[in-house]
Order: structure tokens, then C-alpha cells, then sequence
């Protein structure tokens, strides 16, 4: 079988691909995934410490899950709750939905 230059660089990404997985090899935990989830949405308006206040957002270390969904993807708060801030400029964001454990897990470590 003739092995043209081509077909060896596409076999050899497709091998290389095969065995990336993506991270050091240690599997990623629901802090990590929370932690990147945070950096990348919450931190525009939050502090990067989630333990203090932004500069639009509270402070929002230990929060409850609860919480979290209410404010993420409903953008209202749980029954009961007193917010830490009377207003309405944090945006609902549903997309988020699937990230809400994760984002309590790193919230709550």
C-alpha cells in the first residue's frame, strides 16, 4: 500500500486526536467545571474572589443551590430570600441550566 504524505499527516493527527483528552489526565471535577463557568460568565460582574463583591454583584461564596438556580436561570430569588441588594440588573441567563450543580460545588468549596 502506497502511504502518500497526505494520508501520514491525517493519520497521525487522527492518532494524536485519539488520545487527547482534553486535560492532564486527572478527571475534571464539578469545582473545576463551576470554576471555569464562574471566570467566564459570572466574573463580569462579580469579584474574582466569589467571597467578595464586585463591582455590580455581592459577594456569592456559599450560596445555596437553590439560590443559585433562582438567580441563574429564573432570575428571581427563592421564596423567603432577602437579598443582599434591592436590584434588578442581574440578567437571567437559562443557558446555564445544566451548570448550576457545578457552579454550587465551586461556590461551596
Amino acid at each position: 500500500m502506497n502511504i502518500t504524505p497526505t494520508r501520514a499527516a491525517v493519520s497521525a493527527a487522527l492518532l494524536a486526536l485519539a488520545g487527547c483528552s482534553g486535560d492532564d489526565g486527572a478527571a475534571e471535577t464539578a469545582v473545576t467545571r463551576g470554576e471555569r463557568v464562574y471566570k467566564n460568565v459570572c466574573l463580569a460582574c462579580h469579584a474574582a474572589d466569589p467571597s467578595q463583591d464586585g463591582t455590580l454583584g455581592p459577594a456569592i461564596a456559599g450560596s445555596s443551590r437553590e439560590l443559585i438556580e433562582a438567580r441563574v436561570v429564573h432570575g428571581s430569588y427563592p421564596e423567603g430570600y432577602t437579598p443582599k441588594r434591592n436590584s434588578q440588573v442581574m440578567p437571567k441567563l437559562p443557558h446555564l441550566a445544566n451548570s448550576i450543580d457545578d457552579l454550587a460545588a465551586y461556590l461551596n468549596q
